[in-house]
């Protein structure tokens, strides 16, 4: 009789929970249908009665976006006519030109174009200022429209009227489109002959290909270490990711887990194939825009104790987004789970699911932080990014410098040196001489240049505080000294910033020569991060040392 009893009781509780879920279910059901009728009788009537014209594509778009801006930045809807630039961002390929372009001074200009590519071989420069696309007058146009036109099918030419700084007549030119695909490794090389270096810039379609090609090549050279480059990588394919720990770990190791709401699609990822090679030393570059995969790279190495994670905390995306498709060719992007590296930490930083009062997006608090250990003991931590072994400021660059850049001073004297210089020396050679630092603070001048200073703001801020508080009159001497120490001066910034200065024109004019690889050779010898790395990598007693049992990785937020 209890048996029985016991198990009738059970039945009651199993078919109540069913009642209850189903319940649940079809209000659900009902909200949502709800919802979608007020949605359609409301457009109904806007489109009808709404006193202006108005453009149902862009209304529901607009919506679309807004809906799914209040869940997270990555669930996007990806329309028919975006399909291009998706397939590019993540396979890195597309039919056109092969060249950046930018918008300077109302004008699209080419920013960079791509070595061995159309752009480069019909002869476009940076600097040239594109005015017509087949007989279209770009004058109006922002720069996703010009770079619309720009694309087409591959062996197709398209005519661009250009205009060339310090010519006087336009010209045309007919560029044979091609399909362009983005190196994912744009350089990779032997920094001394100890240590190897790999410069990934986004984790791409068979991006791990393009890695182990140039691991390979470089293992011929017999290195101690290897430095791999994820700076300002904001991520990509997961598999990509997954893939290239699997090179430096031993098969069978966890490597990143994805957990959401369909159970079913929960999975790990583990070590499936043979590694190249798991003794070489290791050190992994981050900064704030390491995102997503590369903070899965950089993760893993860390939490296995692989090799180091040098330079600035990352981003903090511990989010998965899965593609999924809609009706008439359309995409929806959408996070489906968050991501878990091998200590059991999920890295993500900003906390969309509770946001602040005002809508606006904060960290996750620190009460919610855990403490996790890596293979060796480590403690580690989740809700903030991967915080390097290594921490090292990212260097700050000048207002005088932020100004000249922004202002295209660096990018305009470059293009009149390039006009004026046949050739240069080779990237690890050149330097700016006295003699074009000169003519470049001349260039600078003539123009009647000016600079905003943040010190001289927040003094001006910090006087007003102190009239108000009565206290400006006590310390006014001092006060207005420093005032007039903090006022910006030209001539006297352009001498105090020398240096960094010529290192963005060296890089400027070095890239209008020998593109993007001359530029990240002409970059190394003077990276502080990279010297760190190869400082730290150098001492194999000094590598192993960071490995120790009961080591804190930590450090306050940003």
């Amino acid at each position: 009789m209890n048996w029985k009893k016991i198990w009738i009781g059970a039945l009651i509780v199993i078919v109540a929970g069913i009642g209850f879920y189903s319940f649940n279910r079809d209000e659900r059901n009902f909200e949502i249908a709800k919802n979608l009728e007020i949605y359609y009788s409301l457009f109904r009537e806007l489109n009808m009665f709404y006193v202006d014209e108005v453009n149902p594509n862009k209304l529901v778009k607009t919506s679309i976006d807004e809906m799914l801006q209040s869940l997270d930045p990555y669930t996007n809807f990806i329309s028919e006519d975006q399909m291009e630039d998706f397939r590019f961002m993540t396979t890195g390929e597309y039919a056109g030109i092969g060249a950046l372009i930018g918008n300077h001074d109302g004008k699209v200009v080419i920013s960079e174009p791509y070595e061995g590519f159309p752009a480069q071989k019909f002869g476009l420069r940076a600097g040239d200022i594109i005015l017509e696309v087949e007989g279209k007058v770009t004058e109006n146009m922002t720069t996703e429209d010009v770079s619309n036109l720009l694309k087409g099918p591959a062996k197709k030419p398209v005519k661009i009227k250009l205009q060339r700084p310090g010519e006087r007549k336009p010209f045309e030119v007919d560029v044979i489109r091609e399909k362009i695909s983005i190196d994912a490794v744009p350089y990779f090389g032997m920094l001394d002959k100890n240590t190897a270096y790999i410069r990934l810039s986004n984790f791409t379609v068979n991006c791990s290909e393009d890695v182990k090609k140039a691991f390979l090549d470089l293992k011929k050279n017999d290195p101690e270490s290897l430095i791999l480059d994820l700076r300002s990588n904001p991520g990509g394919l997961l598999q990509e990711a997954v893939k290239i720990v699997n090179f430096f770990v031993p098969q069978g190791s966890e490597i990143v887990s994805t957990k959401g709401k369909v159970k079913q699609w929960d999975k790990t990822y583990t070590a499936t194939s043979v590694p190249l090679d798991t003794t070489i030393r290791i050190a992994i570059l981050t900064n704030r825009g390491s995102a997503s995969a590369s903070e899965i790279v950089a993760g893993a190495i860390q939490d296995l104790d692989r090799g180091l994670v040098v330079g600035a905390r990352t981003f903090g995306k511990g989010l998965v987004q899965t593609t999924r498709d809609l009706s008439y060719n359309a995409k929806l992007k959408v996070t489906t789970a968050k991501y878990y590296i091998p200590s059991g930490r999920c890295i993500q930083a900003l906390d969309y699911t509770h946001r602040n009062e005002d809508g606006s997006v904060g960290y996750v608090p620190d009460s919610l932080i855990s403490e996790f250990t890596t293979k060796k003991g480590r403690k580690v931590y989740d809700g903030g990014g991967i915080v390097p072994d290594v921490v090292l400021d990212s260097e700050q660059l000048s207002n005088l410098s932020i100004a000249l850049l922004s202002e295209f001073k660096v990018f305009d004297f470059a293009t009149n040196f390039t006009n004026e210089t046949k050739s240069i020396a080779a990237p690890e050679e050149f330097e700016v001489t006295e003699e074009t630092y000169n003519k470049f603070a001349a260039f600078v001048k003539e123009d009647d240049f000016e600079y905003e200073s943040e010190s001289k703001h927040m003094l001006e801020d910090l006087i007003e505080v102190a009239k108000d508080e009565k206290y400006y009159s006590l310390a006014q001497k001092e006060f207005e000294t420093l005032q007039a120490r903090l006022e910006p001066q030209l001539d006297k910034d352009l001498v105090g910033f020398k240096d960094e200065i010529k290192s963005l024109l060296r890089h400027e004019i070095v890239s209008r020569y020998y593109y993007q690889k001359g530029a990240i050779r002409s970059s190394l010898g003077d990276d502080t991060v990279i010297q760190r790395a190869i400082d730290e990598l150098g001492s194999p007693m000094g590598y192993t040392g960071y490995f120790e049992p009961g080591i804190i990785i930590t450090m306050k937020r940003p």
